[in-house]
């Protein structure tokens, strides 16, 4: 069996983190905690779980902190969490039974990480992270945000997932305000970076300046294939946020040229038809979306809702506007399939009762 120290960077989560590291103790084997200038309980909950705590003077590089944190293991694999993470029941299950069986050959564990979730705690947003890395293997955090890790050597993709639970905002500025000091200091983004500085301006509706980013990460030709679809994307939402709507499907279909398409891209051509009352055009698109194969391992961010239920309830409206009421019925009960309780579901079976 591998040993795993779980190694954790703070600042201020008296809220979140025993929730956190009651979900993980007792799957590893050592708990890391820095400390980057905590002024609530933070440390006084963490000295409930381990006596290995650290501080380190913040200083706006996230990577910096996470391999400090890192540098303080001594176990097979490091595996890193946020406070505001937890380990379903389910999902540490399937952590101790990967503990019992990976191979000491893996360097790098990639998981997926649900981030979004609706009304009923379904997820609606997730992609694979790294999450268990080879110690002592040569592999660093680098970016002072959205840090990663460039896996080498033999990568497995796991079935336990973290959960991303957050119960307060952050600050919604902090991200943007590092890449602009990096900026201002004289330095240039490298590709990952620059996407994510792309994301940050469009987060902050500087729409202008996000298309101007992401234009030119795509120009370079440098960046990740996963990142140049998303990039092509945002570079079709700033479009659409300055009132250039007319624009938006070319900037869509220039992710045709990285990849085949994906359900999220078809969902979003579908949309902008339906918009325009274009109905078949739309459940074109809506149906190409239910043909794509969803591939979590990708790397790429991933909107479950687009390969089933979303085009199945936007096929049952567009076939219902164009007259055809069986087959909007039929695509109301696929989306069912999906999600049994749905408003949108349960409000169209009505209406089709009613007709009947």
């Amino acid at each position: 069996m591998i040993s795993v120290s779980l190694c954790m960077i703070v600042k201020n989560e008296e809220d979140v983190l025993e929730r956190c590291l009651s979900s993980a103790a007792s799957l590893v084997d050592e708990i890391i905690i820095v400390d980057t200038g905590s002024t609530d309980r933070t440390k006084e909950i963490a000295a409930r779980f381990t006596d290995l705590m650290f501080d380190f003077p913040w200083r706006d590089d996230f990577s910096a902190a996470r391999n400090e944190s890192f540098a303080h293991a001594s176990k097979d694999y490091c595996m890193w969490l946020d406070a505001d993470d937890v380990l379903l029941e389910e999902d540490q299950a399937a952590f101790l039974a990967l503990k019992e069986a990976l191979d000491p050959a893996v360097s790098v564990v990639m998981a997926p990480y649900h981030t979004g979730f609706d009304e009923s705690g379904r997820v609606t947003f997730s992609y694979c992270r790294e999450r268990l890395i080879k110690n002592h293997a040569g592999m660093s955090w680098a970016g002072a945000v959205h840090e990663a890790i460039t896996p080498v050597g033999q990568v497995f993709y796991a079935d336990f997932a973290v959960t991303h639970r957050k119960t307060r905002p952050g600050d919604p500025d902090r991200n943007l305000r590092i890449y602009q000091a990096q900026l201002d200091a004289g330095e240039t983004l490298e590709p990952r970076q620059q996407f994510y500085y792309g994301r940050e301006l469009y987060y902050h509706c500087r729409w202008e300046e996000a298309l101007a980013v992401f234009s030119a990460f795509l120009a370079d030709g440098r960046g990740w294939v996963e990142n140049n679809i998303d990039a092509c994307c945002h570079c079709a939402y700033c479009r659409e946020r300055m009132g250039q709507s007319e624009a938006v499907p070319a900037a869509l279909f220039g992710t045709f040229l990285y990849d085949r398409p994906r359900a999220e891209v078809c969902c979003e051509l579908g949309r902008w038809f339906f918009q325009r009352e274009q109905y078949s055009q739309a459940a074109y698109w809506y149906a190409l979306a239910l043909t794509c194969p969803r591939d979590d391992r990708r790397g790429g961010f991933v909107s479950p809702d687009c390969y089933g239920y979303l085009p199945c309830i936007q096929l049952c409206v567009c076939f219902s506007r164009m007259g055809d009421q069986k087959r909007a019925e039929e695509f109301n009960e696929l989306a069912a399939g999906y999600k049994p309780d749905d408003p949108a579901v349960l409000h169209n079976r009505a209406y089709f009762q009613a007709r009947a």
